[in-house]
């Protein structure tokens, strides 16, 4: 500021410069730790005057306000602190940046901003506490959703906590955060009749990619996101296999290519994409058909149903119910990782032995007396 345009006042330190449109501008000076700090007030059509900038040059002596180039040093320090702290908002999407193929992207994406963003989007997770926890559940709760909802949710903050752990960002959740209990051990199937039903509208449905979809995971029992990413590379008609790429369980696996698969595959029309199954552009593909709740609802499925997911666990229990497959072949049909997974038809398995066993009520019955069985075995030849 040039000083020919100052003019005192009658307060120490005050001063003002006339602008060219006849307003006042007033300025204060002072010394603070031996610095000369010299600053703007105001104008005068602002409501300025010399008394009013005198006031405010005696706060600042006495330290009950800041100067204004200390004001613009806390806001750059505020400023650096906030962009420096790795908050889950800024961690999720740098995990998500550095997992471009990451599977279930899109209900992360989902589930981090509906469920998650407004309690812990601005915290880092050394600040999370207990009650930030226990807020979560109880929200999530009152919404009426599920337990396995809740746990997907808590998942992805425990996920997004340790990658910042592993990463050396930041420090983790200072606390292990206790999971609801999720009953996994649902066997979903359908009655002869649901499955007769749910053929005949496959038959009748003009969508092909959405019924030869759900023929798949009931033929083959594969996964929906393994039939989202299946190419025409990964199907060997030849030697009669399909290779899952990066499934569930971890390292690629191969199952084999059932008669009924085969068919439905070589008659699946071809659309020019690398994928069987593919999404918008030929790209891979993110979300079901909406064809596939009209099925469910024409086939008259229960309301409960998953389609996909579903018959998935209808190919597998099958399998364990004809008592011609044994559940390490199971296992592996499946492409479960622990055998664990794979218990869970065990029952049908045991059914199925049973079912066998008491065949031999039919030929031996209460009345039948050991004579007759004697010349029961005879007249067969006693092996």
């Amino acid at each position: 500021m040039p000083k020919q345009s100052r003019n005192s006042t009658k307060h120490s330190g005050v001063f003002f410069v006339e602008l060219d449109s006849g307003d006042q501008t007033f300025f204060i000076r002072y010394k603070k730790d031996r610095k000369l700090i010299e600053e703007r007030a105001g104008r005068k059509s602002q409501g300025w005057t010399a008394a009013k900038a005198n006031r405010l040059r005696t706060e600042r002596l006495a330290g009950k306000s800041e100067s204004n180039v200390e004001k613009r040093a806390r806001e750059k320090v505020r400023k650096e602190s906030v962009e420096n702290r790795w908050t889950f908002q800024k961690i999720f999407d740098e995990y998500l940046a550095s997992r471009p193929d990451l599977k279930g992207r899109a209900n992360d994406v989902r589930r981090f901003k509906s469920y998650l963003g407004k309690i812990f989007a601005h915290k880092t997770p050394e600040e999370v506490t207990h009650f930030d926890i226990n807020k979560l559940k109880q929200g999530l709760h009152k919404k009426k959703l599920k337990p396995a909802t809740i746990r997907h949710a808590l998942e992805i903050l425990n996920r997004t906590a340790n990658f910042a752990a592993k990463r050396g960002l930041c420090a983790g959740i200072s606390f292990v955060v206790e999971m609801p209990r999720v009953n996994n051990i649902k066997t979903e199937d359908l009655t002869p009749e649901e499955l007769s039903r749910l053929i005949k509208v496959l038959d009748e449905e003009q969508d092909i990619q959405a019924s030869n979809m759900l023929r798949m995971a009931l033929y083959t029992g594969m996964r929906r996101g393994e039939l989202f990413s299946l190419k025409w590379s990964d199907v060997n008609f030849r030697r009669k296999t399909i290779t899952i790429r990066d499934p569930k369980g971890g390292l690629d696996v191969t199952i084999p290519l059932n008669k009924m698969a085969e068919e439905v595959l070589k008659e699946h029309p071809d659309t020019a994409s690398e994928f069987v199954f593919p999404g918008e552009g030929g790209q891979l593909r993110k979300k079901t058909p909406r064809s596939l709740n009209r099925i469910k609802l024409k086939a008259q499925l229960p309301e409960d149903f998953r389609m996909l997911h579903g018959l998935r666990h209808v190919y597998a229990s099958h399998l364990a119910s004809s008592g011609k497959v044994d559940l390490y072949t199971l296992q592996k049909l499946l492409t479960h990782k622990s055998p664990l997974m794979t218990q869970r038809y065990a029952h049908l398995r045991n059914e199925a032995l049973m079912d066998a066993s008491n065949v031999i009520s039919e030929i031996i019955k209460p009345e039948t007396k050991i004579t007759e069985l004697d010349e029961l075995k005879i007249g067969k030849g006693e092996s």
